[in-house]
């Protein structure tokens, strides 16, 4: 009974400091991830404090603002979002509404994509006219970096007679654009059908390019006509050298046709005039920043690291409507537009 007795009083002990044991490492367990969420948490607190902070530095200042434009309008109310468009509203009348669309905004919705024009038209037809009136209607799109003047109907039949005269090419469309480098010849048209086509890369993704018609024969330099791609569209632009200073040119642009990303392909490979601010078209076989000219970046007072932040710098100017009579609507630029245009010493013409 003794020898049993002290056995079980050793298993006893030896269980008991094992549970302290366990306990001990347990809790040095809790203590330590408790530790590391406090410190988590500073960093966060660190974090917010910085973003909320306005930097001192004017670029620094410019470069939030312009890693800013999208997200603000990804994050506010709908309805907001519809009283902000009412703001833009440059021309109403009843069968039409213009807006000047703001940067970052897209027109239809998509994965990752919380607010869209599409979806406020409602919301924005009661904020101009009243409570039981019908939703707006798209009679074109703008890409979601583009800004400008933007036609809404308020009828389906006036929608489909506005986009019959987009489709038929009788509105006159005016863009303006600031691209790197200066175009040969400083006025022309170019006109190079434009397919999509999926990038082969670490990172695969599809990309509009162009589709040419011809090619000049390596051997003896002739021009020779070669096979049309079926899913090929054809794609007219006119161009014109406004200004030109710091390696950049002011274009205006008119797109004869309507090619998804038409104009921002004429430039790039066209005529070798990205837009300022074009990341996906300034190459071709990878996603990156754009690279920028040293006396761009000088002018603009940035870093090359800092260029990602730059939009894109394409604006829907002007567009003319014939709806009995010829109806013109012009938007000035965008703020950070003008901007631009000031530090690289771009004069902005006169209307």
């Amino acid at each position: 009974m003794a020898a049993g007795g002290g056995a079980a009083r050793r298993c006893w002990r030896s269980s008991s400091g094992l549970a302290r044991a366990v306990r001990g490492v347990c809790g040095s367990g809790r203590a330590t991830a408790a530790l590391r969420a406090e410190e988590l948490a500073e960093r966060l607190r660190k974090s917010e404090a910085q973003q909320r902070e306005i930097p001192k530095d004017p670029t620094q200042r410019w470069l939030r603002e312009l890693a800013g434009l999208s997200q603000h309008l990804q994050q506010v109310h709908p309805n907001v979002l519809a009283k902000i468009l009412k703001e833009r509203t440059v021309y109403q009348n009843e069968e039409i509404v213009v807006i000047d669309k703001p940067y970052g905004l897209p027109v239809h919705g998509g994965p990752g994509i919380k607010n869209c024009i599409a979806d406020v038209l409602p919301i924005l037809a009661k904020m101009l006219e009243n409570m039981k009136a019908d939703p707006l209607h798209l009679c074109h799109r703008l890409d979601k970096e583009t800004t400008g003047v933007m036609v809404l109907a308020r009828s389906k039949e006036a929608a489909e007679k506005i986009r019959l005269l987009f489709k038929t090419r009788q509105v006159e469309k005016i863009y303006w654009a600031i691209v790197l480098g200066d175009p040969d010849p400083i006025e022309g048209v170019v006109e190079i059908p434009i397919v999509e086509k999926e990038v082969q890369s670490h990172q695969s993704h599809y990309k509009m390019t162009l589709a040419p018609n011809y090619r000049v024969c390596p051997e003896d330099g002739k021009v020779v006509r070669i096979r049309k791609n079926r899913n090929a569209e054809g794609a007219v632009t006119r161009y014109r050298r406004l200004a030109a200073a710091a390696a950049c040119s002011l274009l205006e642009l008119q797109p004869i046709t309507g090619v998804k990303h038409q104009i921002r392909v004429h430039l790039a490979y066209g005529l070798g005039c990205p837009i300022l601010g074009d990341h996906k078209y300034s190459h071709w076989s990878k996603l990156a920043p754009q690279k920028l000219p040293e006396l761009t970046l000088r002018r603009l007072k940035l870093e090359q690291s800092k260029a990602r932040h730059l939009p894109l710098h394409l604006h829907a100017h002007r567009l003319c409507l014939p709806l009995g009579q010829p109806l013109d609507f012009v938007c000035k630029p965008p703020l950070f537009f003008q901007k631009t245009l000031r530090k690289l010493e771009l004069d902005i013409p006169k209307d």
